[in-house]
């Protein structure tokens, strides 16, 4: 759901083509005080935001901001802008957090997996030194052998090699 902020009289037709645009539902705020009344009751994934309401209240606009949490912010000048322009602008901001997501998303995996893999070495090794000592009790030797099966499906999750 997209938050459309502005006083314009053409809000309406502007979150009509937002939305036709994006395929997503927008509702329109045209103060910022209902802005952050709907961005308490909602999640969004986009605010447009009226310039014009930034410089006239820029401590209200700071509270809108802080309540729109994940929500790309967009801003705009309705003033100079025609439709195309505000709806252009949405979908190169709404771009450009895709990837943004995409990339955070591969450095966690990344950093999980580099994480992971000590562990993982250092779970196969214990089991392998300590199904190798004398005198194990069966219960025991069963439990490390299932770790170390546990341990070697996790390698292989995480794209070790064998000898890794």
């Amino acid at each position: 759901m997209i938050l459309l902020i502005t006083p314009a009289t053409r809000a309406q037709e502007c979150a009509k083509a937002i939305e036709e645009a994006t395929g997503e539902p927008v509702q329109v705020a045209a103060t910022l005080q209902q802005a952050v009344t709907r961005l308490r009751a909602a999640d969004y994934v986009a605010v447009v935001i009226d310039q014009s309401l930034v410089e006239g209240a820029p401590d209200e606009s700071e509270r809108v901001l802080q309540h729109s949490e994940m929500a790309t912010p967009v801003f705009v000048n309705f003033a100079i802008s025609g439709i195309e322009r505000v709806v252009r602008e949405l979908r190169g901001a709404l771009q450009r957090r895709m990837k943004e997501v995409l990339v955070a998303r591969k450095v966690a995996e990344s950093s999980l997996r580099n994480e992971l893999k000590g562990t993982v070495t250092a779970m196969l090794l214990s089991c392998e030194m300590a199904l190798q000592g004398e005198g194990l009790p069966v219960a025991t030797q069963i439990k490390l052998q299932a770790i170390d099966v546990l341990a070697k499906e996790m390698r292989k999750k995480l794209g070790m090699a064998a000898g890794a």
